[in-house]
């Protein structure tokens, strides 16, 4: 049987979300063990002079706790 904890963390890039997420679960490996899932919970961009200078997420990751 295995054991499973999910935290919430928030990750920015400049480029899109999928960046986003994916350097938001980058770093998270590098602290967490046996990630196994992420859902996302919110997606923010910020704006300035009209044009979007930051994609931004919200996301709760899964991962399995070591027995």
């Amino acid at each position: 049987m295995s054991v499973a904890k999910v935290t919430e963390i928030s990750a920015v890039s400049s480029t899109s979300f999928e960046a986003a997420i994916a350097e938001g679960l980058e770093r998270a490996g590098k602290t967490l063990d046996n990630i196994t899932g992420a859902w996302i919970n919110e997606m923010k961009v910020d704006v300035a002079n009209g044009k979007v200078t930051a994609y931004r997420v919200n996301m709760k990751v899964t991962f399995v706790l070591k027995d």
